[in-house]
C-alpha cells in the first residue's frame, strides 16, 4: 500500500461533502482527506440553480449543521444565503484547503488484494490520472447537473417565445412585463411562480395535477422571541430540536390519518386563497401527504400573489404547443412570451460514476442499502442520501458520524475493509418509498432496501440518531477483513 494512498476520499463538495469532510477533519485530524469536485466552486444545488426565488424549503436550523449553529431568527433563506453559510463552513472548518476542483470521477475500482479503491479522475483539460483511497465518501447527490428532466411536447419549434428549463437559468434574462407559463407544480415551481411574479405582467402556473402547498413562516417565531432570553449556545440546539420534533411529529399523524391530514392541508390554503377560489381543483393532491413531497410557500407568498392577480393556477393537461403560447386539450390557450420547463430532475445514482470490484462491472440495483449508507457487497464504500420528508443535512450528518465510527473500530482493531453481506432472507423494497416522477423515473437504476433493519431505510430522524450513534458497529452481516483474509 502506497504512503501516498488517501484514508478517505469524498466525491463531491456541496452540502454532504463539506458536512463529511469537516466531520472527518475533527475526528481525525492526522488522516488523509481529499474532496474532489467536478466544478469550478463548492456549494452543489445551491452554487448550480439560479433562478429567481430559489431556496430551500426546509428550516436551517436543521438544514445547517449541527456543528455550525445557525444564528438568526429567519429560519427559510435563499440560495445564495446558503451558498454563502457553506462558504464559512468550509473556511471556518479547515475543509476549503482541501477541496481539487475541475475533478470528475469517472469510474473506482475495489482491489481485494490491496483493500483500497483505484479512482479514476479526468480533469477541465480531458486528461486522466488516478489516485487511490482506503475509504470512499460519495456525496455526489442524486440528479443529474449537466441534464434535468425534459419532455418533449408537440409543436416547441412553432413557439415564438423563450422555453426554459430552470436547471439553466439565463442570468441575463429580462422577464419584466412579460407573459410567463410555468409547467409543473412541485417544489421548484412552486418557488419560481412567486419570485417571478414581482416583475412579470403575468405568471400562469400550469400543473397536470396539484401538490399540497402549506404556508410556511420564514422567521421563526420561537427563535425571535428565546433569542432575548437565551445564550446562542443553548438557543440553536432548543430550536433545532423544536424543529426536529415538530416536523416527526406532523410527519407521523399525516402518515397515520392521510385522509384528515390532507384535507387539513387543503382547509388552510383555502384560508389564504381569495373567497370562492376552486381549492380543491388547483390545491388538493389525488395522493397521501408525504406520499410525495409537500410543498412550502413561506410566508404564503403563491397564496398571496394568486390573491393580488399577479398568479393565475390552471390544472388541465398540454396538447401541443402553438406560436402564442400553450394549447390544452380542454382547448383553452395560455398565451405566453416565456415558458418554463419546472418539469423535474433528472436522477443519477453515484453520480455517474462506473464502479467495480476487482475489474469485474458492479451492478447497482443488484445491492442492496445497509444501514441507509452502505452497499452490500461493496466493501469501504458509502452513499450519502438525505431525507425525503426532512432536512437532507439531518440524515448526512449521522452518515458522516456513522462513518468515523466505522473508521475508528478499524484503526482499533485492524481491520482494512468492511463489507456487508446481503441476507437472502431480507425482502425487497424499493430504495425510496416515494410516488414523484422523478423517483418513479430512475427505480430501476437503484439498489434496494430491505423489509427490516438493518437493511431498511426508515424515514425517521430519532430512530435513525439512536441507531447509528448507539448502536454497536460489529454486525453479523457487516464482514470485517484485511488484506489476505
Amino acid at each position: 500500500m502506497s504512503s501516498d494512498t488517501l484514508d478517505v476520499l469524498i466525491v463531491g463538495a456541496g452540502l454532504s461533502g463539506i458536512g463529511a469532510a469537516a466531520e472527518f477533519r475533527r475526528r481525525f485530524p492526522s488522516k488523509k482527506i481529499v474532496i474532489l469536485e467536478s466544478r469550478d466552486r463548492l456549494g452543489g444545488t445551491w452554487d448550480l440553480f439560479r433562478y429567481p426565488g430559489i431556496r430551500s424549503d426546509s428550516d436551517m436550523y436543521t438544514f445547517g449543521f449541527k456543528a455550525k449553529p445557525w444564528r438568526t431568527s429567519k429560519s427559510i433563506v435563499d440560495g445564495p444565503a446558503i451558498l454563502d453559510y457553506l462558504r464559512e463552513m468550509a473556511n471556518e472548518s479547515g475543509v476549503a484547503s482541501i477541496i481539487q476542483y475541475g475533478k470528475r470521477v469517472e469510474s473506482v475500482d475495489w482491489s481485494s488484494a490491496r483493500c483500497e479503491w483505484t479512482v479514476t479522475v479526468r480533469d477541465r483539460a480531458g486528461a486522466t490520472s488516478s489516485l487511490c483511497t482506503r475509504f470512499l465518501h460519495l456525496c455526489t447527490g442524486y440528479y443529474s447537473y449537466t441534464e434535468g428532466y425534459r419532455p418533449h411536447f408537440e409543436g416547441e419549434a412553432d413557439f415564438c417565445g423563450q422555453i426554459i428549463h430552470p436547471q439553466f437559468w439565463p442570468e441575463s434574462l429580462d422577464y419584466t412585463g412579460r407573459r410567463i407559463v410555468v409547467i409543473g407544480s412541485g417544489a421548484t415551481a412552486v418557488t419560481l411562480v412567486p419570485a417571478l411574479a414581482e416583475k412579470a405582467l403575468h405568471v400562469t402556473q400550469l400543473q397536470r395535477s396539484p401538490s399540497y402547498v402549506v404556508n410556511q413562516p420564514s422567521v421563526d417565531p420561537w427563535a425571535r422571541v428565546l433569542s432575548k432570553i437565551l445564550p446562542a449556545a443553548v438557543l440553536y440546539p432548543a430550536v433545532r430540536w423544536k424543529h426536529i420534533l415538530l416536523t416527526s411529529f406532523f410527519y407521523q399523524l399525516a402518515r397515520k390519518y392521510p385522509r384528515w391530514f390532507g384535507q387539513r392541508l387543503v382547509e388552510l390554503a383555502a384560508e389564504d386563497l381569495p373567497k370562492g377560489y376552486d381549492v380543491a381543483r388547483h390545491f388538493k393532491p389525488g395522493y397521501n401527504p408525504w406520499d410525495q413531497r409537500v410543498c412550502a410557500a413561506p410566508d404564503g407568498d403563491l397564496f398571496q400573489a394568486i390573491a393580488k392577480g399577479r398568479v393565475s393556477v390552471v390544472t388541465d393537461t398540454i396538447n401541443r404547443f402553438v406560436p402564442e403560447g400553450v394549447k390544452l386539450n380542454s382547448g383553452e390557450t395560455l398565451a405566453a412570451d416565456i415558458i418554463v420547463t419546472a418539469t423535474g430532475l433528472k436522477v443519477l445514482p453515484l453520480g455517474a460514476i462506473h464502479l467495480s470490484l476487482d475489474d469485474k462491472a458492479v451492478n447497482l440495483d443488484d445491492s442492496m442499502v445497509y444501514r441507509g449508507a452502505m452497499l452490500s457487497g461493496i466493501p469501504n464504500l458509502v452513499l450519502t442520501f438525505g431525507y425525503t420528508n426532512a432536512s437532507w443535512t439531518l440524515r448526512a450528518d449521522l452518515i458522516a458520524a456513522y462513518v468515523c465510527r466505522l473508521i475508528g473500530y478499524f484503526d482499533r482493531h485492524g481491520y482494512q475493509y468492511a463489507v456487508p453481506v446481503r441476507d437472502s432472507s431480507v425482502g425487497e423494497m424499493p430504495f425510496i418509498d416515494f410516488s414523484s416522477g422523478y423517483v418513479l423515473r430512475a427505480l430501476e437504476g437503484l439498489p434496494k432496501q430491505g423489509d427490516r433493519f438493518p437493511w431498511r431505510v426508515y424515514q425517521t430522524y430519532l430512530r435513525d440518531l439512536g441507531v447509528t450513534r448507539y448502536r454497536r458497529i460489529s454486525d453479523p452481516v457487516l464482514r470485517f477483513g484485511r488484506a489476505g483474509s
